[in-house]
């Protein structure tokens, strides 16, 4: 038994097994993610890091090996019960939320992830209404005077702070990142980042964040991790991050 939030153990996934196009496509990783722990991830495209976050989420089934969250084996958990735990936002800010519900319905479907079905739906009351402007004004960006419109008549950047909002509206144990701010222009990015950070340092959360941006990945968190061809192959936190440069990442990437 370990401290570790989250663990992967010999975690392996291997597709088209038995064929001439059979590729392991992750290999054996073995990671511990602690309580707190604020990871960006970085990796050329096929490094493995989708796919990491895929089986820690459920949606791809591991080959061989396991994931334990608090100690716990998850390997055969399915996606759905997985919610109850976790919370993802994803690089497309399409998905992640219901575009025919308005901002507030979609909040107030986020406060009711991973529980029964069998609860009662109190709905939208005016305490409720008055909590989520709240909560959308943290944002800065005009989210809390649309709580009535229709999320898929968002920008693409309200439509990203809504589900980066209802991601950790409920305070999950392991926040998954990924790429959430790839598709936003620089200044809309930016401001996502910082509130990104600063959310998951108020509430001491546990986050992983994919990311492109070298920069963002030696600015934000305390660990940095590089995924090459299914594996890690750089671990770093502490002064070892800190003192990172981009010159630094950019040897290293040219050195695989």
């Amino acid at each position: 038994m370990t401290n570790a939030n989250l663990e992967l153990i010999d975690a392996t996934v291997v597709v088209n097994a038995g064929t001439s196009e059979e590729k392991t496509i992750l290999k054996q990783v073995n990671l511990q993610i602690h309580e707190g722990d604020f990871v960006t991830l970085l990796g050329s495209n096929g490094a493995g890091k989708s796919t990491l976050f895929n089986v820690i989420a459920g949606t791809l089934p591991l080959t061989s090996g396991q994931i334990l969250v608090s100690g716990k084996d998850i390997s055969k958990l399915s996606e759905t019960d997985r919610t109850s735990f976790l919370a993802r936002v994803f690089q497309d800010p399409k998905l992640g939320t219901a575009p025919r519900m308005t901002v507030a319905e979609n909040l107030l479907l986020a406060e009711r992830r991973g529980l029964s079905r069998r609860l009662k739906n109190r709905g939208l009351n005016a305490e409720k209404r008055d909590e989520f402007v709240q909560v959308a004004a943290t944002m800065g960006n005009g989210l809390d005077s649309r709580l009535e419109m229709a999320t898929g008549d968002l920008s693409g950047g309200q439509r990203q702070a809504l589900s980066f909002l209802m991601a950790t509206r409920r305070r999950p144990d392991l926040l998954l990142l990924d790429e959430h701010t790839a598709a936003l222009d620089p200044k809309t990015s930016e401001q996502l980042m910082a509130m990104t950070n600063e959310r998951i340092h108020e509430d001491g959360l546990t986050a992983l964040m994919i990311t492109h941006h070298l920069e963002d990945a030696i600015k934000y968190g305390n660990r940095l991790l590089i995924m090459n061809d299914g594996a890690i192959s750089l671990d770093v936190s502490g002064d070892d991050k800190t003192k990172l440069t981009i010159p630094d990442l950019l040897e290293y990437f040219h050195i695989y």
